[in-house]
């Protein structure tokens, strides 16, 4: 009786935090027609509707919500007590979700994956590349990446990139058809790449003129949402682009983009880094993780001193160091 209430309450969780009986059962991995009997039994037993169904979208109702918000610390209990065993293995197990924007699955973690998953074959990482912000706690990952000053202050945080510079570039064909510009207000007269964030703002053009950051005001024929294919639209000749270096290093490397207005290039500004609540920590998988983007880190820049904090204004502690 207990273990069949476990696995209803488990249910109505998953459910209520993907907001969708499909994706809830994609996760569970049963039918949706069995996670929605699943439901009804659990209903039906309580004697109260626990979520509201539309065609569209699916809501805990208010009892529903007291029931969550009791839910969750235990089963957050729970995984870290499954977790526990972890200690007692030669290489840590169990499943890891994380959400990262498209840059970072893309130039911090693309090259890393086949490393991690040989390393740790029992770790089962989740990844949601996502250009949004998303509440880490409120869609049950376990941890997220972004750029250091868009996590929030009660995150703990730990580096995972050097700060990152940007770089304004175009193709050899484009120059051979447009003068190269000399000087950031010369973009004026260039079709510009531009990248639009799902804020609906656009990536501003930043340039160091005068000991000043000054945005400079583009205009060009093409916008996207994701930086891959701008590169790809720079390569064939399309336009000017500014984006994050890593995006473009390989192709000034081989020739086939051209950095311009390298004397305006602002200064890097802060990078990646990976972030979780404090009820995180003691997941095996996450430190392993941690670890291992750390131990990348370090050997691509050295022996430099690395700079992990917490994002409250706050020293680390010496636990957070440790791990």
């Amino acid at each position: 009786m207990r273990e069949t209430r476990f696995v209803k309450l488990s249910a109505f969780v998953a459910i209520a935090d993907c907001g969708s009986f499909t994706k809830a059962s994609a996760q569970l991995g049963i039918t949706t027609g069995s996670l929605s009997h699943t439901m009804r039994e659990l209903e039906e037993s309580l004697g109260v509707r626990l979520l509201n169904r539309t065609t569209r979208s699916v809501a805990p109702t208010e009892a529903g919500q007291r029931l969550l918000t009791r839910l969750r610390p235990l089963f957050d209990e729970f995984e870290t007590a499954v977790d526990s065993v972890n200690a007692f293995r030669d290489r840590p197990a169990g499943q890891l979700r994380i959400t990262v924007p498209p840059p970072a699955a893309s130039f911090v973690l693309a090259p890393l994956l086949a490393g991690f998953m040989a390393q740790y074959p029992e770790i089962v990482l989740e990844i949601s590349a996502d250009p949004a912000l998303t509440d880490i706690v409120a869609n049950r990952y376990d941890a997220g990446i972004r750029l250091g000053h868009r996590i929030a202050r009660d995150m703990i945080a730990v580096r995972v990139t050097d700060d990152l510079r940007v770089v304004v570039v175009a193709s050899p064909d484009y120059l051979a058809r447009h003068p190269r510009p000399a000087k950031p207000q010369d973009l004026h007269a260039h079709n510009c790449l531009r990248l639009r964030f799902p804020s609906g703002a656009f990536l501003p053009w930043r340039f160091a003129i005068g000991g000043k950051i000054v945005e400079i005001e583009v205009e060009g024929s093409l916008i996207a949402n994701d930086a891959g294919l701008l590169v790809q639209a720079a390569l064939g000749g399309g336009g000017v682009l500014y984006v994050l270096q890593e995006f473009a290093a390989p192709m000034i490397a081989t020739g086939q983009l051209v950095p311009l207005l390298e004397a305006w290039i602002p200064p890097p500004y802060e990078g990646f880094f990976l972030y979780y609540p404090s009820r995180r920590q003691s997941l095996a998988s996450l430190r392993a993780l941690i670890d291992f983007l750390r131990a990348n880190l370090k050997a691509r820049t050295g022996p430099t001193e690395r700079k992990q904090r917490t994002l409250s204004g706050r020293q680390p502690t010496k636990e957070q160091m440790t791990r």
